[in-house]
């Protein structure tokens, strides 16, 4: 399964695809913006929710790193949106957790696909860095943000152990974790065919305006 979307606004165009066929050797070279660490992010995530990722960025004037984590982040969550939506026809889970480490640094991710924008991020237990290669934290941050905006998500993630002040280990553990618990996310049980990751079921709005 293919999954292609764009967004488009004034300061941004980001182009983000999800695939699920055989790993392509080549991915890393698939994700590609301006932000080195960025892009190493992208890649726990790909590598460890199994599927191929591939993202494009274009900025109209100015390079600020903070959109482009943000409207990396909506996009790439649509597109997971769209991915477990189509996957539930098959009987996928639509929630999942996962632990995951990197040497010193542990971290925890849960999330739940019921059309419930929301993100928890607890990072108080360990001194996070306001940097790590070139890039703000909070940035990183505004790309979790936005993917929970984007996929409609609950997600919660704790940074469970570290060592003070390795931003790297610390966020590398983080997306690790958020990758794997994509993976639980989609996937099968044939006997969940066509149901939803609450009791809720799938939400259904209807509006009339009138003048």
């Amino acid at each position: 399964m293919l999954i292609n979307v764009e967004r488009k606004t004034l300061e941004s165009k980001m182009e983000v695809y999800i695939d699920d066929g055989p790993r392509n050797p080549q991915i890393k070279k698939e994700i590609q913006t301006p932000l080195a660490f960025f892009n190493h992010m992208i890649e726990q995530i790909a590598w460890r929710s199994e599927l191929n990722i591939g993202i494009k960025t274009e900025l109209d004037e100015y390079f600020l790193s903070h959109v482009i984590c943000e409207d990396v982040g909506i996009t790439l969550g649509k597109a997971f949106k769209e991915l477990v939506e189509n996957k539930l026809k098959e009987g996928a889970k639509a929630y999942g957790f996962a632990y995951a480490t990197i040497d010193e640094s542990l971290a925890r991710a849960v999330v739940s696909f019921e059309s419930r924008a929301y993100i928890d991020l607890n990072l108080e237990n360990i001194e996070v860095p306001e940097s790590t290669e070139n890039i703000q934290s909070e940035d990183l941050i505004a790309f979790l943000e936005g993917f929970a905006q984007g996929a409609q998500a609950t997600l919660h993630i704790d940074l469970l152990k570290g060592r003070p002040q390795n931003g790297h280990h610390h966020w590398e553990s983080i997306f690790r974790a958020v990758g794997q618990a994509l993976r639980d996310a989609i996937e099968i049980r044939p006997w969940r065919k066509d149901m939803s990751a609450g009791v809720a079921g799938k939400i259904e709005f209807k509006t009339e305006v009138t003048e």
